[in-house]
């Protein structure tokens, strides 16, 4: 069915946004690390006066007053839902599209590599479970390049899973392409049987020991979830940087990042442990990890796709989603995770992604690509000429029309997404809780989660149902259109020093981490879902990324748009590691038990 014929729950009305406002940069924040962070940390918590000089420096306090506002009333929940009168059946997990093996020796495998080793009986899942629980479990105090990517690996729940699994294929009946499939989720998620730390000291198991309906709909397809990934602390930075549990390093250049809040989920995956794997995002951290790891990522418009939520009052803003190196595995583990719940009143109204009519939209008509030139600008010149290069390619090879279009208060957004998010986070954290946190957390949520007030939150969400109704307008413009920016204004994020990572103190620079969200957190605060494709390495063999951002219900046409996209890399496709120990070829090295 084409996107054009599709009704909607909530859609905004539309209206053009307009704006003479010059758009701002962020800048003025202290790089901090060390015994130094320490400190500050110390300081920020014991004094009121130095929070609010911060909170007004940051321009946290100048959202309400903003002129721009005015008509405008507040949307607390971006959720817009597509609404069809679909007739037609589901299908079947096996009659989903079936992605295809890896193109060659020197690419990541796929699921069907998977698959057809296991149907063949060259391997069995047991096999592949027993070689990976060595790799990932944390032995002693110091988790190796592998573990350091989980958080908490139940090895009997883990072998459980593949010998069913195994006993599956046996009798030839296997539920899915990915039964059998490691796979790995985020320390977000609620799993039955495991502990849940978000990354932190803390305990925040749920009371109800369930897991999270995405991840039952794989484990219902066969997948073995091998364990739960590390992850930036409460998920609130960019970095992945982790002193309590160690910091998983960038397999592509272990001098950077991998990216986070779902840095854990993306090392895994860019290391070749599983080839899909589940982030959360919240402010890109989807997204992020996957442009600095090299991977396709998707950030859904399916709001609640918990019946948990791992935060309670953040669901507005967090989404979760998978990451892959393959666009085809990534398409099949969404179709897969996103079927709509019936335990959940509003996430159960969305259309079921395994239906032939969603599974074909395509969007009728011309394709546009939406570019803010003066937005895009803003990035490093190495990251704008691969921007600039696919640009070219998707006219050429694909017949997209290039329009220019604005995307007005764009610094004003992200400051009242960073101001809600925050918020949220502070209402389940009690200041005891906080005290326990890493020092940048400390200073983060001193600083902007216990200041807003409710005038502060009400602008927030008027900023956002202004931006909402602009892109609704856009969309009337130019039906279908996707928003193409790159992922990250910058190549990855380096490391700043060894000791920011090795010290435990942990490391803050809150304008780096302003700019990595440029363009990632206008998606999660608009409620709209987005890909992130692999576009190219810069100097250092160091990964960039190019993001669509689609109209909201418009999955299908930006997983496309990514199957559109994979021939621009090349026929060997996403490219792995360059060094051979950070990449694991689990098929070749798995033996028959």
């Amino acid at each position: 069915m084409p996107l054009s014929q599709i009704d909607f729950i909530n859609y905004p009305s539309p209206k053009e946004s307009k704006t003479t406002r010059k758009r701002e940069r962020a800048g003025g924040n202290p790089v901090l690390s060390g015994l130094l962070l320490a400190i500050l940390s110390r300081v920020l918590a014991a004094s009121t006066f130095v929070q609010k000089l911060l909170w007004r420096l940051n321009g946290f306090d100048k959202i309400k007053d903003l002129p721009e506002l005015e008509g405008y009333t507040a949307r607390f929940d971006p959720t817009v839902i597509p609404a069809t009168a679909d007739s037609s059946e589901a299908l079947s997990l096996l009659e989903l599209p079936r992605p295809p093996k890896r193109r060659s020796e020197k690419a990541y495998y796929t699921t069907a590599d998977y698959h057809e080793a296991y149907k063949s009986g060259a391997l069995t899942p047991v096999d592949v479970a027993e070689y990976l629980l060595p790799l990932i479990v944390r032995q002693g105090k110091m988790p190796n390049k592998y573990s350091v990517a989980y958080l908490d690996v139940q090895p009997d729940v883990v072998r459980a899973a593949a010998r069913a699994s195994a006993e599956r294929y046996r009798s030839g009946k296997p539920l899915s392409v990915l039964d059998g499939v490691p796979v790995a989720v985020k320390d977000e998620v609620n799993l039955e049987g495991h502990k849940k730390s978000l990354g932190s000291s803390l305990d925040f198991r749920p009371k109800l020991d369930a897991t999270d309906w995405c991840v039952r709909k794989w484990e219902e397809a066969g997948a073995v979830v091998i364990g739960k990934t590390n992850m930036h602390e409460l998920g609130l930075d960019t970095t992945n940087n982790n002193p309590t549990w160690g910091t998983p390093l960038n397999p592509h250049n272990e001098d950077y990042y991998t990216g986070g809040s779902s840095g854990g989920s993306a090392c895994t995956a860019a290391q070749g442990i599983c080839p899909v794997v589940l982030g959360v995002d919240g402010g890109g951290s989807i997204r992020i990890p996957s442009s600095f790891c090299g991977l396709y990522g998707l950030k859904t418009s399916q709001n609640r796709v918990s019946v948990y939520p791992a935060v309670p009052g953040a669901n507005t803003v967090a989404v979760y989603g998978p990451m892959a190196p393959s666009i085809d595995d990534l398409a099949l583990a969404y179709r897969i995770m996103a079927q709509p719940c019936p335990e959940d009143p509003l996430n159960k109204a969305w259309p079921s992604p395994t239906t032939h009519s969603v599974v074909q939209v395509t969007g009728e008509g011309k394709r546009y690509l939406g570019i803010d030139r003066e937005w895009i600008d803003r990035s490093d010149p190495a990251v704008l000429n691969m921007f600039y290069a696919a640009v070219q390619y998707y006219r050429q090879a694909h017949g997209y029309e290039v329009v220019d279009i604005r995307i007005p208060l764009q610094a004003e957004n992200q400051k009242a997404f960073s101001l809600t998010i925050l918020t949220e986070a502070m209402t389940v954290l009690s200041m005891d809780k906080v005290k326990q946190l890493q020092h940048p957390n400390q200073i983060l949520l001193n600083v902007s989660g216990i200041h807003a007030t409710a005038q502060d939150l009400l602008a927030s969400n008027r900023l956002r149902e202004r931006a909402m109704r602009h892109l609704a307008w856009l969309w009337k413009q130019y039906p279908g259109l996707l928003v193409l920016t790159p992922t990250t204004p910058f190549a990855g994020w380096k490391i700043r020093k060894p000791s920011d990572i090795t010290d435990g103190h942990g490391a803050s620079d809150a304008d780096m981490t302003l700019r990595s969200m440029e363009y990632t957190s206008f998606s999660n605060w608009s409620g709209t879902p987005a890909i992130t494709c692999p576009v190219g390495y810069a100097e250092g063999n160091v990964p960039v990324g190019i993001m669509a951002l689609g109209e909201w219900g418009s999955e299908e046409q930006l997983i496309q748009f990514g199957q559109r996209h994979e021939s621009f890399l090349g026929e060997d496709g996403v490219r792995r590691p360059t060094k051979a120990e950070n990449w694991v070829d689990v098929l070749s090295q798995a033996t028959k038990q």
